[in-house]
């Protein structure tokens, strides 16, 4: 299974660069996960994230998402994967396995915590990685400067305990492969105007900052390919 989704993420990013973006079409996930949390928090989020990636990167990304539980082989789907929620999260064994092969062989997780998921989210990581803790990415990290620079690091869109925004990360191989928003609520700036009635220039910067997310995730070879 592994070997054949390296194939197949390796197969996509080539052609997805080589194309100039326009001609292959690509899907993204959203994860399904058991605890209780709400996991479907959201729900115009990724939509709106992609149609601002198609319509400013010149991505071809399919306009909706797919949902994903953590533990199916359907993920090995998907090159990127977002997680979302405020409560609680547990991983089965299956999860665990199966998510920890899919970031091993090439798959991206962004994790965004829409308040009240860190302590949870911790714990379950653990199991993927239990002899790593989230780092937090420099400013200088290249997915702070992809199509938009964030000279700051992350950007702060949704006030909760007063804490600065924070991006952290899980690596593999000295390859990024988990990318956790924190203090920040990047899902909620995605959402439709009408949800939360940000301000325009909070959303544009949510989006651009997803937009550099995705990016990372299919610009970078080495991001790509362990």
């Amino acid at each position: 299974m592994i070997k054949r989704f390296l194939i197949l993420i390796m197969f996509v990013a080539a052609t997805f660069l080589a194309s100039g973006q326009q001609n292959t079409t690509v899907k993204i996930a959203l994860l399904k996960y058991s605890g209780g949390g709400d996991w479907y928090a959201n729900p115009t989020s990724l939509p709106n994230l992609i149609e601002f990636c198609n319509n400013t990167l010149n991505t071809n990304i399919y306009p909706e998402p797919a949902t994903v539980e953590v533990g199916s082989p359907e993920l090995f789907n998907y090159p990127l994967a977002h997680m979302t929620g405020h409560g609680n999260v547990v991983f089965s064994n299956r999860d665990v396995e199966m998510l920890r092969a899919y970031l091993m062989a090439g798959g991206f997780l962004h994790i965004d915590d829409n308040y009240g998921l860190d302590p949870y989210i911790r714990r379950e990581m653990n199991k993927i990685f239990p002899d790593q803790e989230f780092v937090e990415l420099p400013v200088s990290h290249p997915i702070y400067h992809q199509a938009f620079d964030f000279d700051k690091g992350l950007p702060k869109i949704h006030e909760h305990d007063n804490k600065p925004a924070q991006g952290f990360g899980l690596f593999f191989e000295e390859r990024l492969v988990v990318f956790y928003s924190y203090e920040c609520d990047l899902g909620d700036g995605w959402e439709s105007y009408p949800v939360h009635k940000d301000p325009e220039h909070i959303r544009l910067l949510a989006l651009k900052m997803g937009a550099n997310i995705i990016s990372y995730v299919f610009d970078r070879e080495d991001n790509i390919i362990p």
